[in-house]
């Protein structure tokens, strides 16, 4: 407000409002380059090594102008990630893409009810101060340096999604990784180390979910997949053997990488290991509520492994499993209407628009001309560049849908090409599933990275920019992994003629 002198008087006058340029113009880019992608001539259609033939649709190219207005909104954050998840059901409606009760419904789809059960368990270690429990315990034990602190957090969150859903790990390591940041001493600021904290937790939980079958759904779905194309089981154990080293591997990459790239302001905090004990005695015995939170999630881990180990419990969906500790949280008093109320709705809105998204895209058979005019395009080339094309396009495709969508698209056109190449169809598989497990560019691509955004530490240009060398770096452990390690341990990787 400014002050206005008029006869004596003083006049309040709102000051003008500035016009956000920037902004401006790219809310103006994405317009732009979804009316001209959906008004453009019809484009070409895809062929298949087999002859087979793939049109776009009208329909299919609005998906794909609409993946461009999406994705330029979202990494530049030219409207709250919310508003453009909901800007993507009403552009499908009034351009006819598809039907709303399609375009709209996707917004309820089991994967998001699956990542908001998640967020509640994450609101009930908080608030029964579970979360500051264990980060005190945590903190006590890797000690002061900040580099200690930030390995410790991605060892813990790698570790546990080999039992648990990644997604429901990120939910509850995140409160636990703000009682750690609150005392770095800093507030609420933006720091390298608050960046590196809550990136490295959503990059960390990618990389240890591909380790069994555990972590994700997408691990069990792709198993599926591949036994119906090629005869083939993937045994528990055997995933593990091939997928461990990579996954570790990548988890303390991504350390070193933070470490470079975001080093921490400060080496040490000092005084720190005496702070938290002396915090952590201060909360006294652990209080009935907080048993009550442990046993509540204890179940639904138990009953998650026993769905993915026992057939019979196969035809529940992980998602209502989640949701009942949602409703016990509330039937105990744990959780009342405030916690409610409190629940960050911009994120779970983001994930609600990245699934109608997503479905989008393979609905319209988008995805597949993509995939299929993608793979074309290395039917001639040595193996290994066909092999990591094929990684290269999954680890694409997995930041805009769903990673068992990616998979769903390109496992049945590579595993064809890769007869002609004389590349194991075992090759694929684990490639495949190594990227769909390591979104790393967009918030949209795996819900622990939309819920690291809630932090408020990091903007999505910002995960963007530094997802960029980490997709390279994770390509690179891929291929060191398909021509030296994976052959060591007893993978096919050509078929003799």
């Amino acid at each position: 407000m400014t002050k206005e002198i008029n006869s004596g008087d003083i006049y309040l006058r709102p000051e003008k409002r500035r016009i956000n340029w920037k902004r401006l113009f790219f809310i103006l880019l994405g317009l732009g380059v979804f009316l001209v992608v959906y008004y453009s001539p019809p484009w070409s259609p895809a062929v298949d090594p087999a002859g087979n033939t793939f049109p776009l649709t009208r329909e299919g190219k609005g998906a794909i102008a609409l993946f461009l207005l999406a994705g330029i909104w979202w990494v530049f954050e030219v409207v709250p990630i919310g508003i453009t998840s909901i800007a993507i059901g009403v552009f499908q409606v009034l351009f006819t893409i598809r039907p709303a009760k399609e375009a709209f419904r996707d917004f309820t789809d089991p994967s998001v009810m699956f990542i908001f059960g998640s967020v509640v368990i994450g609101m009930a270690f908080t608030k029964t101060g579970l979360t500051k429990r264990i980060a005190y315990k945590m903190l006590e034990i890797v000690g002061e340096k900040t580099n200690l602190i930030l390995l410790g957090s991605l060892v813990i969150t790698a570790g546990l999604t080999h039992v648990m859903a990644h997604t429901a790990v990120a939910a509850t390591v995140f409160p636990i990784l703000l009682a750690i940041y609150s005392l770095y001493g800093e507030g609420d600021r933006r720091t390298n180390f608050g960046k590196a904290l809550f990136i490295g937790m959503a990059y960390s939980a990618g990389a240890g979910s591909i380790v069994t079958f555990l972590g994700a759904a997408r691990g069990p779905a792709a198993a599926g997949m591949f036994k119906e194309f090629t005869g083939r089981d993937v045994g528990f154990f055997e995933l593990t053997k091939y997928m461990f080293v990579v996954g570790w591997l990548m988890v303390f990459l991504i350390w070193l990488y933070l470490m470079l790239v975001l080093k921490p302001e400060k080496p040490i905090v000092k005084g720190l290991r005496e702070r938290v004990a002396k915090l952590y005695k201060e909360l006294g015995p652990i209080k009935q509520e907080e048993w009550l939170v442990i046993f509540i999630v204890l179940g639904v881990v138990i009953l998650m492994a026993l769905q993915s180990a026992i057939s019979q419990f196969r035809v529940i969906d992980r998602s209502a499993i989640i949701l009942l500790s949602t409703i016990a949280f509330f039937i105990l008093g744990i959780l009342t209407l405030r916690e409610l109320e409190e629940i960050p709705w911009n994120i779970i809105l983001l994930f609600s628009g990245a699934m109608s998204l997503g479905f989008c895209l393979w609905k319209t058979g988008a995805a597949q001309w993509i995939a299929v005019k993608w793979l074309a395009l290395f039917k001639d080339a040595p193996w290994i560049v066909f092999v990591m094309s094929v990684a290269t396009l999954v680890l694409i495709l997995t930041n805009f849908i769903m990673n068992v969508a990616a998979i769903a698209i390109t496992l049945p056109v590579s595993l064809v090409i890769a007869k002609y190449l004389n590349v194991a169809p075992e090759v694929i598989f684990y490639a495949s599933l190594v990227t769909s497990g390591m979104p790393f560019l967009l918030l949209i691509g795996a819900a622990p990275n939309a819920i690291a955004y809630g932090s408020n530490q990091f903007t999505p240009m910002e995960f963007f920019k530094h997802g960029i060398p980490m997709s390279f770096i994770l390509l690179l452990v891929l291929a060191l992994a398909i021509l030296t390690l994976w052959p060591l341990l007893g993978m096919p990787i050509l078929i003799k003629n």
